[in-house]
């Protein structure tokens, strides 16, 4: 359901997926060890939500701000698959998740990207 308070952001496909990345993150490390909670499971979720987070706050910024925020954007894109292999070798994910996260990565990792490109290229005009 859309709130009456939208926010534009809140259009962007890129803004999308990373918030659907970020719930399904949190869904994982529910079944992580409790051991985990101040480790490997705070960084995921953290890389992972900030993902939404920096999309959203450069949003409102000059298109060289915003391109600024969305490589921080990037930047924990791929601080996820550090996080996603070593749930793997640990035995808190799957290998058919982790395959599922790094597809969902690359994807929103060449998103990024291509939304960059198309800012520089609008500020180079």
């Amino acid at each position: 359901m859309r709130s009456k308070y939208h926010f534009k952001f809140e259009d962007l496909i890129i803004y999308n997926k990373a918030i659907e990345f970020g719930e399904s993150v949190n869904d994982q490390i529910i079944n992580f060890p409790k051991e985990e909670i101040y480790r490997l499971s705070s960084q995921f979720i953290r890389a992972a939500d900030s993902i939404a987070l920096n999309i959203a706050e450069g949003s409102a910024s000059s298109n060289a701000q915003f391109n600024r925020y969305l490589q921080m954007a990037w930047d924990s894109a791929h601080e996820c698959i550090v996080c996603s292999t070593k749930a793997r070798l640990r035995g808190f994910i799957s290998e058919e998740l982790n395959e599922k996260n790094r597809a969902d990565i690359t994807e929103i990792s060449k998103m990024i990207t291509s939304f960059k490109k198309h800012l520089a290229s609008k500020h180079n005009k």
